[in-house]
């Protein structure tokens, strides 16, 4: 019997390889070499303001624009944008660590002293943007998946802001960098 490439390929007959998930510790070393720009993600409802740091934002399409952000499930945060339907994504610039730090809750400041830090203002949605912020994009929730530990929450762009141009704020190997 004759062995060539063309019979090894799945013919849609069969259902393809299973390998096991990686273990978790190493799925969060493999992201940490990802370097990405920090932003913090806001919103505002009834129960007042909300904001926590976040990597993991993309765009998704620029016809309607879109975006989406990863949120863990059990941030307070995650409940108030699925409660008020927007959500605000403010890019960080270089001089922002400590914003960053006390928005992934590094000193345990309550939500509204963390807000108090910097100067916020609105635009459509009144969802907090940063008046510092390199980009802030101000969305509307169009959809959510839940993923694991995460909601991967999708928003259509309604306003922006661009700011300065300048050196951003990066993370890549578990701590801040500036370029």
């Amino acid at each position: 019997m004759t062995h060539s490439p063309a019979s090894d390929r799945n013919t849609g007959s069969e259902s393809p390889p299973r390998g096991r998930p990686v273990e978790a510790d190493a799925f969060r070393e493999a992201m940490s070499r990802l370097g990405s720009a920090v932003h913090i993600a806001t919103t505002a409802g009834s129960s007042g303001r909300a904001g926590t740091t976040v990597s993991a934002v993309t765009s998704v399409s620029d016809t309607p624009p879109t975006v989406l952000v990863c949120v863990n499930r059990q941030a307070r945060i995650n409940a108030a944008i699925k409660e008020s339907g927007v959500f605000a994504i403010n890019t960080l610039p270089a001089h922002a660590e400590d914003l960053s730090n006390a928005f992934a809750g590094k000193g345990d400041l309550p939500a509204e002293e963390r807000f108090r830090l910097a100067a916020w203002e609105t635009l459509a949605t009144g969802a907090p943007v940063l008046c510092a912020a390199r980009v802030a994009l101000d969305c509307r929730v169009t959809e959510i998946s839940e993923v694991g530990t995460h909601s991967v929450i999708f928003g259509e762009i309604v306003a922006l802001s661009l700011g300065e141009r300048g050196p951003a704020l990066i993370y890549l190997d578990r701590t801040y960098h500036r370029i």
